[in-house]
């Protein structure tokens, strides 16, 4: 399937002309939907968005998959056109602005109880699509599923909801009746058929449209041109949050790749770190579909390493097992014929920037084959980072680096001749792989168009009321991902279409990612956090010796099994022009103080630690402290985890600075700026490059949960809410007994008031033993 064309109004082709049904059904979320819609990245969380219908809001909208199972347990996948207003969502059949009279098959609300969460990339009719799953929080049996065609489409629907959701809260807040109020917080869930009622938007000024037409999702092509770029939730910038110690050489050009060597950490026998560089004329996320895409016909264009490959299993949507055999006498002086299994496991960062991570494997359905030898591959890394665009005719492009570790003899004896053996070994081709990508995506132009971000002028007539015309629409938007009434009757019609078109709907293969930075430069240091505590208020003295955690305090880097307490300077924090000049400066000293950490082993996830009877909040000396905020990091494993930080304040905290708006204000307030910067300082490279360097916003990341009471704050971050986080997280947890973690916590600076950023508090984790957990009930 290929990516629609470059139409500049919302139009469809195949996928319009299908039949509509007139049943509605509940607000249900669950008939046979396909999305191949994102929406565009260049929205902004105004104050117009924010009051949902005050002075103008957005509009998204796009083609998208609808996933479920009907009543009969059959599966389905169809394709939908869905559009979002304010905090309502409406499905249809065909686009709307093409067709004014045509009713929606869905309606509903997007409450504040809402989750929206990625699962990842999933097999859908003989294609692969991501998948975005919605559940209400109150309620998990509540639940529906959508579908994008690529990584990009599926991270802006999320963020469109994401803002829809804060209308919804903010809607909220200002008041409204109490059935309203009920609605959104107990999600009431109204049975049977809604009067099929025409609904308007006031005071519309933009309609971002996400992707192209069904076009994209229908065609049978492995060409893919679609580009779906957003700022997401990451800071701007070239460089990571963390300062990394990395010193990188160019030593070779080849095809107009660079090929650089890490010469701050090379050893004499050991393995030498070293990469491919260069700017390939296509988005990110085409070629990143470029990379995962194992079509060997595709792959014998640019690859002449993996290019007969079999993906034999996957996992969890961001994790694959493929099997490859090549011929080996392109690369060594072997004639018996090779064969490798290795894994790959990919994230898709806030910033919009690709992971994927290569590790040699070893699976069931691969043993080892008479008359190939089995070849262990080479780990590595490939990066690919969108770069900004100085004018929207400028082509899109995007920085792509491969690395991985070679063995210093060979790799030496490379760099002093001009042929050795090293040039007919596997390293080698895969340091190449970047030189072939990027000569061909070059040689098709298609991959060099990029979506664009359209605005149209929609055919809905406005109407003087603020919002929609029918008041009683308050069903949460979930709702209509469940089986309900008037499903079998929107399933036949579908078939019927089918029928009619005499289309198979296939799907494209897409992805998603999690992010990397490399090198961070050092600046100037922040200035300390002024005015943020109560000057007012005479300080207390704080004790860490009267708070003893599970976890014990260290004696410096060389101990283990313990945490320390480092100064912020390692870390790049917005400063007080970020807003004019994306400039960073380095961190300062936390403003907090870091008094105890503890580390327990549950059955399951643990919130409100600090009520707890034996948890030091509730101490005598806890009590008499003016302010803790409490981090309960909660780790996915077999058992469970919970690593808890307890950061105390000498002095009450200032209600108007923006730590105390951040304690006291609203969860989707502190989702949109709790933030934390994390750094490998020591330990395996592909764990560094799998965590990064790069600044996360965790309430857009994961679940967080917010407890205020008393003198203390308590922060749940439910690390396994997230496929992605799952998946790094996993990673690192099977080398956490040798790695070093830096972690800062802060909040981030949306306005010109917050600036400059301070630290809150940060931790340094040494060599951390699983074992050494203490069971939370004891």
């Amino acid at each position: 399937m290929t990516s629609p064309g470059s139409k500049k109004v919302v139009t469809t082709d195949d996928g319009s002309e299908k039949k509509v049904s007139d049943n509605l059904g509940k607000v249900s979320f669950s008939g046979d939907l396909n999305y191949s819609g994102s929406h565009s990245g260049s929205h902004s969380r105004s104050s117009s968005s924010a009051g949902g219908g005050e002075g103008g809001t957005f509009e998204y909208f796009g083609w998208v998959y609808h996933l479920g199972v009907n009543k009969i347990g059959h599966e389905y996948c169809n394709l939908r056109f869905l559009f979002i207003r304010g905090k309502y969502v409406e499905m249809y059949k065909r686009d709307p602005h093409e067709n004014p009279d045509i009713k929606p098959i869905r309606r509903g609300v997007i409450g504040p109880t809402m989750v929206i969460e990625e699962l990842g990339r999933r097999k859908v009719n003989h294609g692969d699509v991501y998948v975005i799953r919605f559940y209400n929080r109150l309620d998990e049996s509540r639940k529906g599923e959508i579908a994008c065609a690529t990584a990009g489409e599926a991270l802006k629907w999320v963020e469109a909801f994401e803002e829809a959701k804060q209308q919804a809260e903010y809607a909220l807040s200002r008041g409204g009746s109490t059935r309203t109020k009920l609605s959104m917080e107990a999600n009431i869930d109204l049975e049977g058929h809604r009067p099929r009622v025409r609904r308007y938007a006031y005071g519309l000024k933009k309609l971002i449209r996400i992707g192209q037409g069904p076009e994209s999702l229908l065609r049978q092509s492995s060409t893919l041109v679609n580009d779906v770029r957003g700022d997401g939730f990451y800071e701007g910038g070239d460089n990571g949050d963390a300062i990394e110690a990395h010193e990188w050489k160019c030593v070779r050009t080849i095809n107009g790749v660079r090929i650089f060597e890490d010469v701050a950490n090379f050893k004499a026998g050991r393995g030498v770190l070293v990469k491919a560089v260069a700017v390939v004329e296509a988005s990110a996320d085409t070629v990143f579909e470029v990379l995962l895409n194992i079509d060997k016909h595709q792959r014998y264009e640019w690859d002449a390493v993996t290019g007969d490959s079999e993906k034999i299993d996957s996992y969890e949507g961001h994790y694959d097992v493929i099997y490859c055999i090549y011929d080996p006498k392109y690369l060594s002086r072997w004639q018996s014929k090779r064969d490798f299994v290795f894994s790959r496991q990919w994230v898709r960062g806030q910033d919009g920037t690709y992971t994927i991570l290569q590790f040699p494997a070893v699976h069931k359905k691969r043993p080892a084959k008479s008359g190939y030898r089995r070849t262990e591959i080479t780990p590595s890394t490939w990066e690919i980072k969108s770069l900004k665009k100085r004018s929207d005719a400028e082509t899109p492009s995007c920085l792509v680096t491969h690395m991985l570790e070679i063995h210093s003899k060979r790799w030496c004896k490379w760099k002093r001749t001009s042929y050795s053996k090293f040039e007919k070994t596997i390293p080698y081709a895969l340091l190449l792989q970047v030189a072939g990508l990027k000569e061909y995506i070059g040689a098709n132009p298609a991959f060099k168009y990029e979506t664009s971000a359209t605005v149209v002028q929609s055919k809905f007539q406005d109407v003087p009321n603020g919002e929609y015309v029918d008041e009683e629409m308050e069903e949460q938007f979930y709702d209509a991902t469940d089986s309900s009434s008037g499903e079998e009757d929107e399933e036949e019609s579908d078939d019927d279409d089918e029928n009619q078109d005499n289309k198979e709907i296939k799907v494209k293969l897409k992805n998603v990612s999690w992010a990397i930075a490399s090198l961070s430069l050092k600046r100037p240091k922040a200035p300390g956090a002024s005015n943020v505590l109560d000057a007012s208020v005479d300080p207390v003295s704080i004790d860490p010796s009267q708070f003893q955690g599970s976890l014990r305090k260290g004696n410096g880097d060389k101990d283990s099994n313990c945490w320390n307490s480092p100064s912020g300077m390692g870390f790049m924090i917005r400063g007080k022009t970020y807003l004019k000049d994306n400039a960073k400066v380095m961190g300062g000293q936390p403003l907090l103080t870091l008094i105890s950490v503890d580390w327990f082993k549950v059955d399951s996830a643990v919130d409100n630690i600090a009520l707890h009877p034996k948890c030091l909040i509730q101490s005598e000396p806890g009590k008499k402290l003016p302010f803790i905020l409490v981090i309960n990091l909660q780790v996915p494993a077999k058992p469970n985890y919970c690593l808890v930080l307890y950061y105390a304040a000498d002095r009450p905290v200032n209600k108007t600075s923006s730590l105390g708006k951040f304690v006291d204000g609203s969860d989707s307030y502190r989702d949109a700026r709790f933030k934390l910067i994390p750094s490998i300082v020591q330990g395996y490279w592909m764990v560094k490059r799998a965590v990064g360097t790069k600044a996360c916003l965790l309430g857009k990341a994961v679940t967080c949960k917010y407890l205020r009471q008393d003198n203390f704050l308590e922060i749940d971050v439910d690390i396994g809410s997230s496929a992605v986080a799952r998946s790094v997280i996993g990673l690192v947890l099977g080398y956490v007994t040798s790695l070093i973690v830096d972690l800062a916590i802060l909040i981030e600076g949306k306005e010109e008031s917050d600036l400059p950023e301070y630290i809150l508090g940060t931790v340094r984790l040494n060599r951390i033993e699983l074992d050494s957990a203490v069971s939370f009930e004891e």
